[in-house]
């Protein structure tokens, strides 16, 4: 996995795509289930939910019709992207739980004020986090204290988060958790922590283009 993969991941990226149509019913052993991480499940709904967050947000900051379709065709893999990082981010949180590490309110409102203070304002702050990893602004807060999490992990470690010390970490993580993703969302990785997309034929993705987005 290469730097970059690295740093988007670790930082929750979601970027994006249209929640995909398909003709199969996924993972008959989990019903309704995007995934289970260790023993409990991220539902479809709650998925799609995430999904549609980050659509809105795309649409209340893009009011132009031209560009905002711009914005489905560059984000095509919403869904997949938003599944791994709601898996990663509970790999990260065991992994830092593992080394007794834990992050409080004031450590996230630091990190915010001076990322906020370096994009000019808080609704910079909150477009640049949109458009550079998919997080809704409702988001923000949650994405911050992961953040908080994985520097905290990798000082514990004495290494950083693109370094094999620290993915060797959430990849034990990723290990105690059991994870089984739904079939039609691929598979999971143990050892790089990270999904991994499986030829399924039967498996039909609507392009964003195709799909109707909610307003």
């Amino acid at each position: 996995m290469h730097r970059r993969r690295r740093t988007a991941l670790v930082l929750s990226a979601a970027i994006a795509a249209a929640v995909p149509l398909l003709t199969a019913c996924g993972n008959d052993a989990h019903p309704g289930a995007a995934a289970v991480v260790g023993g409990q499940r991220i539902t479809v709904a709650q998925l799609e939910g995430r999904v549609n967050e980050v659509r809105r947000a795309q649409r209340a900051a893009t009011p132009d019709e031209t560009q905002y379709q711009q914005v489905l065709a560059s984000t095509s893999s919403l869904t997949r992207d938003t599944l791994h990082n709601m898996v990663l981010d509970q790999v990260l949180h065991r992994a830092a739980q593992d080394q007794g590490i834990t992050v409080d309110r004031k450590e996230i409102q630091q990190m915010r004020a001076g990322l906020e203070q370096q994009a000019g304002s808080p609704e910079a702050l909150q477009t640049a986090w949109l458009q550079k990893y998919g997080v809704a602004p409702a988001r923000l807060d949650e994405n911050l204290r992961l953040q908080v999490e994985a520097r905290k992990l990798a000082q514990r470690l004495g290494t950083d988060t693109t370094q094999p010390a620290f993915w060797k970490a959430l990849s034990t993580a990723s290990g105690e958790l059991h994870i089984d993703l739904n079939p039609r969302y691929g598979t999971w990785d143990v050892q790089k922590s990270s999904r991994v997309d499986a030829k399924t034929p039967w498996v039909r993705d609507v392009t964003a283009a195709g799909v109707q987005q909610p307003a």
